[in-house]
């Protein structure tokens, strides 16, 4: 099956863990890699038209996420591997929590279901982001849009629970230049927790997800605390405590990191974000020097 070319495939950002959905709770939000399909080509390989990025970030070669996931899922469904013409822009920051590793696979994959729909169900598609990212939250959502719960289970099975998002909730990101790369990320972790904390983060999950389907502000609030990932990497942020405590002062209902970091986010009453992004980055800004602030809706079905 040949699409109708050209055509703009749209893939959201998304954030992980919110607190303490370690590794599985993925959030879709409103910044975007848009991936305009030009034209096909006989040769495989991929021209890039036009990039917004260095040639760091969209690489030529295997290392670039969106090929290799192409290319992969090509391999798989038993189909030509093919050349395209693309023209590449992306709001996503690198390195800072937002998933833009999970939004260039997620393109790719959608660039393999143009040519073979009826195999690249939902299902092949998310499975296939997790077997190339190592964990379900950032392709997942990606890919499905909404709030995603990705359970591996046994021989690469992926099982996904799509509960509901209050609309009263808002949602505000500040980010500086401080990169987290994910192995980084993971370092600080340590390597046994005491029984104690790893008990009270499924308790505290239980209220993050009631909160995040009523808009409740005490389950929010009480359901973001973390004690197996937050307090480690919270440290490899320049200034984000006091960012996370500015967002609260401002009536954010809970603040934590996006992802791995350095990226923070707040929740909380819609009206109110715009005043708790700019207040995360303020404090970003005086102990980094710069600092972005965004207030973004969540993406309920990716176009």
């Amino acid at each position: 099956m040949s699409p109708q070319l050209p055509l703009t495939l749209r893939v959201p950002a998304s954030t992980s863990n919110l607190g303490p959905g370690f590794d599985f709770l993925g959030l879709a939000l409103s910044l975007w890699l848009e991936v305009r399909v030009e034209a096909r080509r006989e040769a495989p390989g991929i021209v890039w038209r036009e990039r917004t990025g260095t040639a760091r970030e969209w690489p030529e070669g295997p290392e670039n996420l969106l090929w290799r996931a192409y290319e992969g899922a090509c391999r798989r469904s038993s189909q030509p591997v093919r050349g395209w013409e693309l023209s590449v822009r992306s709001e996503i920051p690198l390195a800072r929590g937002l998933g833009s590793s999970g939004a260039a696979i997620a393109a790719g994959i959608r660039l393999a279901a143009l040519e073979a729909p009826e195999y690249w169900t939902s299902q092949r598609q998310i499975e296939w982001g997790l077997e190339l990212e190592g964990h379900p939250d950032n392709t997942t959502a990606a890919l499905l849009g909404g709030l995603t719960l990705a359970v591996p289970l046994s021989e690469g099975r992926l099982r996904v629970v799509q509960p509901p998002l209050s609309p009263r909730l808002g949602f505000a990101l500040a980010w500086s230049e401080v990169r987290v790369p994910t192995t980084r990320a993971r370092a600080v972790l340590p390597a046994a927790v005491p029984f104690r904390d790893a008990v009270e983060n499924p308790r505290r999950l239980a209220l993050l997800l009631w909160g995040l389907q009523h808009g409740d502000p005490e389950c929010v609030r009480e359901g973001i605390a973390d004690r197996l990932h937050v307090p480690y990497r919270l440290t490899l942020i320049p200034g984000g405590a006091a960012a996370l405590e500015q967002a609260r002062a401002r009536g954010a209902y809970a603040a934590t990191i996006s992802g791995s970091g350095s990226t923070l986010i707040a929740i909380g009453e819609r009206g109110a974000m715009q005043a708790c992004a700019d207040a995360m980055a303020e404090e970003l800004r005086r102990v980094n020097g710069t600092a972005i602030a965004r207030v973004v809706e969540p993406v309920l079905s990716p176009s």
